[in-house]
């Protein structure tokens, strides 16, 4: 006997002591539709499987998540920017109330929130419980559902209920509790248990589960008896009208109500047979009867990508949608349900084994399918590379998105610390690439085999992502301690390029350079009329590498030429053996996916309007920014004004580039170019190179950011005869530092500005202050100061000095509609800016020093009152006090907003004639701001 057959045998002896100790659950509930609550009686009969002896047990009361605003999950949302579970009545919150908690003798156990979270329940045991010994807890109490906006769960607008995690459950315990709050991430931790439910519901109801399922009308009511071992959890679907229908596999029972209304029910089981058939020869057999997948989940989970659009314009065959989606929702709902492992620590096991199907499923059913679907083939498109991306590459695109963006997370990150976009991503994707990685290196079929042999042994039992490394380490035939070292816990990018190729008679001397600082391998192939002839593995090595190879009359070398090496820069793979140039050039219309195998140049039409001076404009922009960011790219606006009639646009090149995971991790350098109209028939030109640092903690949920820019801004302008000035040409250092923290009830930012000038110097501050308290009462507060430390430009008429109400923007910072306006409509337009006053005073520019104190309080959802105090002081005068006070009407804030003065030294402005002269009004024309106000919510 095998050393590894001795550990299987244990693991399943152990297991059966396991599963014959396991946690049994007894539920007696009724539904009250009216107030959408559930009473229930609830028996735990807790087996302690640990060798420790437990004086408290832990269980999960996520059914209490939505009490307040102050919950884990509503701290989360207030994180990703949801608003919903903040400004939610109590009717649509949902809460536990517990009313008694007993042992098997009816005496009273002491219970508390577990270190103050809503959602964990501790109770303390009157006895000690010894290891293999049991103890049961009896509970009475109410769940009164929430409206299911928040995250799907709960009561729906039609009276119907999604009921997951609806019940308390019992704690992982594995040495220590393993206790997670709700964060709305699907990673609910709970212990193998049987369940026996006895559910009452209206007659008018009908009840779905993944349990075995037995009626009896009792009293007018349906009361439906439910049972099941070895659940991970209880997900039920109570309808008036069931969307669910049952697929008769030959595994199991595959009950879903995902949507295949155009799908015929022949093709349907049809498909479930392929699938579940697919499953057993690549993952193994389902251990359990029932299956159920969810539309729900399908939502929470989808399969990111063209299949999203409206079903019109989907370029996939509705067969085709049905069957994709129906074999993720299958694959993760057995991955959840069978494996006991943590989610919140440890999903890339599972995640790793979801993708890795995935890509498996599709090369062997349609190794064809691009990832555009039919798109791909219509005149036009089929000229974009994108056309050219089989469906598996949407997977390294999706990691790839982050990687570019600095914001990737390794896959040891625990769940709730990852960014939207990761967890729902790119850190799936990137496990599943991993896996493919290691298979390619490994050249044969064993991880194929250790995933299958890992589910056979672990399906219903404890595990752990170690007990996973091992069946793969076993399996092995190379040494692949990186993966587990490295690829896993670490986030290091991987990066190689050839140094140099030099052909030394009928051979090549190759000079690798490993761009970062890991030992991760890496593939060679010689290619001939791009096709392989050969490839070779390196293993992992730090800087630089000399290896030999046979020519074979290759005409070119490429680095990891099957793409599955998860690089985040592929474009410097390539090695013309024949050429001058390793690439050639591709001039294309329009944006694209990357082509690592070309040197990609985009043209695209413009048409925008930037100011009332060029009004509409029409031109192009040559560039080289591919869909998903690069380290370098350089842009080309040439445009011609209607209205201004003249040539203008601009130019920029960039080179962003990360040094470090947090901290000062990245920076920025730059060189910019503009020319405009800042007055009718003037034009501005501006050369601006800059470099910027950019910082961010070692959490990044964290919305902390801090910047450093050091840029010179030279501008050269027209003379304007009506308004002359002594300096209509000049250059300004600036030197700006930026802290931010914010997410959606607190935000807090500070600026500190230096500016350096031939006749004038000058230094400001910023800060700024926003809380939404428990009430829904909004607060916000700025604070601006800024002083001259030298000042020569009293022959520019004010140009230069600090504004109240509208700087100039000599440094073209902002995106005035009419930045040189003094009446009419577009002089209205208010930027938060210096001073940042609404009304317009008798005095507006400081020219030695000025303080202002700007603040807001909410009236009403999106209506604010809002009042400014402030001293400006000019050479030779007394400081100058300002107020004024008004009502703001924030219909998207900080995107488009009204303010509308009422007081202030001019008096009480309603009174005045041309009121509507005086409202301001602050609108975001720029496409890529407007992104932001979207993006967030993911970054």
């Amino acid at each position: 006997m095998t050393a590894f057959k001795l550990i299987i045998y244990i693991a399943f002896f152990l297991t059966s002591i396991m599963g014959f100790a396991q946690h049994k659950i007894y539920i007696s509930a009724e539904l009250d539709t009216i107030s959408h609550t559930i009473k229930i009686n609830q028996e735990v009969v807790y087996f302690n499987t640990s060798k420790d002896t437990l004086t408290q047990v832990l269980l999960h009361d996520w059914a209490n998540s939505y009490i307040d605003k102050e919950t884990p999950l509503a701290q989360r949302f207030a994180e990703d920017y949801k608003r919903n579970l903040h400004f939610a009545s109590t009717h649509e919150r949902g809460f536990t109330t517990i009313y008694s908690v007993k042992n098997e003798s009816g005496n009273t156990l002491i219970w508390q929130r577990f270190k103050g979270f809503q959602d964990i329940l501790e109770v303390n045991l009157r006895d000690l419980l010894k290891s293999g010994d049991s103890t049961t807890i009896r509970f009475d109490y109410n769940v009164k559902l929430p409206d299911d906006k928040f995250t799907g769960n709960g009561y729906t607008n039609d009276n119907n209920y999604n009921l997951r995690y609806w019940y308390l459950v019992p704690a992982v315990y594995d040495t220590e509790w393993k206790v997670h709050s709700n964060k709305d991430l699907g990673d609910y931790y709970a212990p193998l248990a049987s369940y026996d439910i006895e559910f009452t519901i209206p007659n008018s109801y009908t009840l779905t589960s993944g349990l075995i399922e037995s009626e009896l009308d009792k009293d007018g009511k349906k009361m439906m008896s439910l049972s099941g071992a070895n659940q991970r959890e209880v997900k039920l679907y109570i309808q008036k009208i069931s969307n669910f229908y049952h697929l008769k596999t030959e595994g199991f029972d595959l009950v879903t109500n995902i949507s295949g209304d155009k799908v015929e029910d022949s093709k349907k089981i049809e498909t479930a047979n392929k699938i579940v058939s697919f499953l057993k020869d690549n993952l193994g057999d389902f251990p359990l009867e029932k299956l159920i997948v969810s539309n729900i989940d399908k939502r929470k989970n989808p399969i990111y990508g063209f299949n999203q659009l409206p079903e019109k314009f989907r370029p996939f065959s509705n067969e085709f949608q049905f069957e994709i989606s129906l074999l993720k929702s299958t694959i993760d709902a057995m991955l959840e349900g069978t494996l006991v492992i943590n989610p919140r620590k440890e999903k890339w096991v599972t995640d790793g084994i979801l993708v890795y199907l995935m890509m498996r499923y599709m090369d062997s059913y349609y190794p064809e399918m691009k990832l555009g679907g039919t798109l791909s083939e219509v005149i036009g498109l089929r000229w974009f590379h994108a056309a050219d991306l089989k469906f598996n590459d949407q997977y390294y695109l999706g990691y790839k998105n982050m990687a570019r963006r600095f914001i990737d997370q390794s896959l040891g990150t625990p769940r709730d610390s990852l960014l939207k976009f990761n967890y729902n991503i790119a850190n799936t994707y990137k496990a599943g690439l991993g896996f493919k990685y290691l298979e390619d290196y490994l050249e044969d079929e064993s991880i194929s085999k250790s995933i299958k042999k890992f589910y056979s042994i672990y399906k219903l039992k404890p595990t752990s992502a170690k007990q996973f490394q091992t069946v793969i380490q076993s399996s092995a035939k190379k040494n692949i301690d990186w993966f587990f070292d490295e690829f896993i816990p670490g986030n290091d990018k991987l990066d190689f390029k050839f140094k140099s190729v030099e052909e030394k008679g009928d051979s090549l001397i190759i000079v690798l350079k490993n761009e970062r600082k890991n030992t991760m391998p890496v593939s060679i192939s010689s290619i001939i009329d791009d096709k392989e002839i050969d490839k070779i593995w390196i293993d992992g090595f730090i800087d630089e590498k000399q290896i030999i190879i046979k020519k074979n009359n290759a005409d070119k070398l490429v680095i990891d030429y099957d793409r599955n090496i998860p690089e985040v820069k592929r474009s410097n793979n390539y090695k013309n053996l024949n050429g001058v140039l390793n690439k050639p050039l591709q001039v294309r219309l329009l944006k694209d996916v990357e082509d690592p195998s070309r040197n990609q140049t985009f043209f695209m039409p413009v048409i925008e309007f930037d100011n009332i001076y060029d009004g509409l404009t029409l031109g192009g922009k040559l560039y080289n920014k591919t869909i998903i960011t690069k380290p370098f790219i350089y842009k080309i606006t040439p445009t011609y004004g209607f209205k201004s009639q003249a040539l203008i646009g601009s130019v920029s090149l960039v080179l962003n580039e990360q040094f470090n995971e947090w901290g000062w991790y990245a920076y920025k350098i730059g060189l910019s170019g503009n020319r405009t109209s800042y007055a009718p028939k003037l034009f501005a030109n501006s050369f601006t190179p800059y470099m910027n640092l950019q910082y961010r903690s070692k959490d990044l949920r964290s919305n902390l950011q801090q910047s450093i820019t050091l840029r010179s801004v030279n501008i050269s302008r027209d003379i304007d005869v009506e308004v002359p000035l002594e300096t209509p040409n000049y250059s300004v250092f600036n030197a700006r530092y930026i802290y931010s923290n914010s997410n959606f009830s607190n935000s807090i930012a500070f600026k500190g500005d230096y500016e350096l000038s031939k006749k004038f110097s000058k230094l400001s501050l910023t800060a700024f202050y926003r809380k939404l308290f428990l009430d829904n009462r909004q607060i916000s507060l700025r604070l601006y100061a800024g002083a001259f430390l030298k000042n020569n430009t009293q022959g520019d008429n004010g140009y230069f000095d600090f504004a109240l109400d509208r700087p100039s923007d000599y440094l073209f910072d902002y995106g005035y509609l009419g930045r040189s306006e003094d009446e009419g409509l577009y002089s209205q337009e208010y930027i938060t800016a210096e001073g940042g006053f609404k009304s317009f005073l008798d005095t507006r520019f400081a020219n030695q020093w000025i303080t202002t104190l700007n603040g807001e309080v909410s009236i009403w959802n999106w209506i604010h009152a809002y009042g400014d105090v402030g001293f400006l002081k000019n050479k030779g005068v007394n400081p100058y006090f300002a107020y004024d006070s008004g009502v703001k009407l924030s219909l998207v804030a900080d995107y488009f907003e009204l303010y509308f003065p009422v007081a202030s030294n001019n008096g009480f402005e309603l009174e005045q004639d041309k009121y509507g002269e005086k409202v301001r009004f602050k609108v975001t024309l720029s496409v890529s701001t407007l992104i932001k106000l979207f993006t967030r919510r993911w970054y």
